[in-house]
């Protein structure tokens, strides 16, 4: 599937979901609702993935959790923010 199309359904969806709920909710709200508008439209969508790291040899499951996995190729981190501050930018790169 084309990342374009991807990422323009991904804005899409959360655009609607923003607009139908408002702003208030916490983050887990915004995220099931926004992988339910995901799906309607026939994305595969993953939540709360383990990306585990290597360390000394061995995987640790403890690494980085990714919110959404949309068609395996997209990462979606979800903030329920009123703006985004340094750390959610440094979280973003990481």
């Amino acid at each position: 599937m084309d990342s374009e199309f991807i990422g323009s359904q991904i804005v899409d969806s959360a655009i609607k979901v923003h607009r139908a709920l408002g702003i208030g909710l916490l983050e887990s709200a915004y995220q099931q609702c926004l992988a339910h508008e995901l799906r309607t439209r026939g994305l595969r969508v993953e939540l709360e993935v383990v990306l585990p790291i290597r360390y000394d040899g061995i995987q640790i499951d403890a690494g980085y959790r990714l919110d959404m996995l949309i068609e395996e190729s997209v990462i979606v981190e979800n903030k329920a923010v009123e703006t985004l501050a340094p750390i959610h930018q440094a979280q973003l790169l990481t």
